[in-house]
């Protein structure tokens, strides 16, 4: 089916501006936030280093929504990323694209939150050796579920999950910079050198999630003004965060206690309030993790969709339940997927880092592919009214390639076995591939 006749299939849209602002600040600020300040301190010489890097991931960030932004005004559908790659690179590329992120990108990502929110619950309340894997699949098995009912009861959970998550950390930066003692660490010798280029990496993954706009695209109401409104009002409120919760790290540890640290926000609130802090940050942290989860799920499942509107081969996946306004099978493949992979992280040492690597070499490739496609289309079709363009071309779009170049390299070269799998599994799509080709053929 065409992408006319997939887009056509949704009814009018529902998500208003708070909607799409509060879905996107809910994926990007999950529980990376609580994890990575401290691994960019140890790459840090200062404080002033640590503070530009998080306002340069903020800039960078900035540019790739200003190309997605072009992207999804032009292009709006509900399969998001797969229609731009389709009409840029083809049916094959947009065909292994779909296949990695229902069963790489965004199921592992699904997973690896799944995984936060299951070991700090554990913290609050443990359910024995298999703890973190069982709340991880109970979080993963109820949201999905909720997500399954309709789009009002999905939005509407998410909204009040983002919600919690700006209060919390609104917290720690109020307790952090009011409450917290200078720390003697600010005072201690600057660390002998800095590695500016791995303390971005760690920035620039915490700042991941924005592009997750393009999947709502066609569901936004009025798309040409919103989609670049709610990217920029996103990156804004994320980046002002981030900066102030890093200045009441600062202020309470010092960049040498920041770089020590194992569990920097617990350090930070047991220092403010004790032992109730350390407990009340593993609520947060839960709670974050929670909503990042439930917006990946919301978001995850439309690319499904419009691979089985597509490919006939997967045309189980195009189907889209017009009462609840949701893409129903496209939510149950999903989620079966990503509790495989709960299943095999518990198998691992640590099943967040085992997602981390499964997931970042892929993420990374096909987000050079959408930058790529920004010229692409531009150049094959030149007249097609853009209600945004990219501002300062080609300069933008050529700095979101190469950012998006440089992680792929990284991730690649700092990831161990899981990135492996993961590229596999990529692989794997190959055959089905060429077997829904011959199908096509046949037809």
């Amino acid at each position: 089916m065409n992408s006319s006749a997939s887009h056509s299939a949704l009814k009018s849209p529902t998500l208003t501006l708070p909607d799409a602002i509060a879905i996107i600040v809910g994926i990007v600020i999950g529980a990376g936030i609580f994890e990575t300040p401290a691994l960019v301190a140890a790459n840090s010489s200062n404080s002033f280093i640590v503070l530009l890097t998080w306002l340069v991931g903020g800039t960078v960030s900035l540019v790739g929504a200003l190309c997605y932004a072009e992207l999804a005004t032009t292009y709006p559908h509900v399969g998001g990323n797969y229609e731009y790659l389709k009409r840029a690179f083809g049916q094959n590329v947009a065909f292994l694209f779909a296949w990695a992120r229902m069963t790489v990108v965004q199921t592992g990502s699904i997973a690896l939150l799944a995984f936060v929110f299951g070991d700090y619950a554990s913290q609050l309340f443990s359910l024995g050796s298999g703890s973190s894997s069982i709340y991880a699949v109970g979080a993963i098995a109820l949201l999905t579920s909720l997500n399954v009912i309709g789009v009002q009861q999905g939005k509407r959970i998410q909204n009040w999950l983002t919600v919690i998550t700006i209060l919390g950390l609104v917290t720690i930066i109020v307790l952090g910079l009011v409450l917290a003692r200078p720390s003697p660490q600010l005072t201690a010798p600057a660390l002998a050198s800095s590695n500016w280029g791995s303390a971005m990496l760690f920035v620039l993954l915490s700042y991941g999630g924005w592009n997750e706009a393009a999947y709502i695209s066609a569901e936004i109401q009025k798309p040409q003004r919103n989609i670049v409104r709610s990217l920029l009002w996103s990156i804004g409120i994320i980046t002002a965060l981030y900066l102030l919760i890093n200045v009441a790290f600062l202020r309470g540890l010092g960049v040498s206690g920041m770089a020590q640290s194992q569990a920097i926000a617990a350090d930070l609130m047991r220092q403010v309030l004790g032992e109730p802090g350390a407990i009340l940050i593993s609520v947060l942290i839960a709670m974050t993790a929670l909503g990042s989860l439930n917006a990946s799920i919301f978001t995850g499942a439309r690319t499904n969709y419009a691979f089985g509107q597509d490919i006939p081969l997967f045309s189980f996946l195009g189907r889209w339940r017009s009462q609840a306004g949701t893409p129903m099978t496209g939510f149950l493949v999903q989620g079966a997927i990503s509790l495989l992979l709960v299943l095999m992280g518990t198998f691992t040492r640590n099943g967040f880092e085992a997602m981390v690597d499964y997931t970042a070499p892929v993420f990374w490739f096909f987000f050079l592919l959408s930058g790529i496609s920004v010229f692409l289309l531009r150049a094959r079709e030149p007249n097609r009214p853009r209600p945004f363009r990219v501002p300062l071309y080609p300069v933008t779009p050529l700095l979101f390639c190469a950012v998006c170049g440089y992680l792929l390299y990284s991730s690649i070269v700092y990831t161990g076995l899981g990135a492996i799998v993961g590229i596999a599994v990529v692989a794997l799509g190959i055959p089905f591939l060429y077997w829904s080709r011959i199908q096509h053929r046949r037809s």
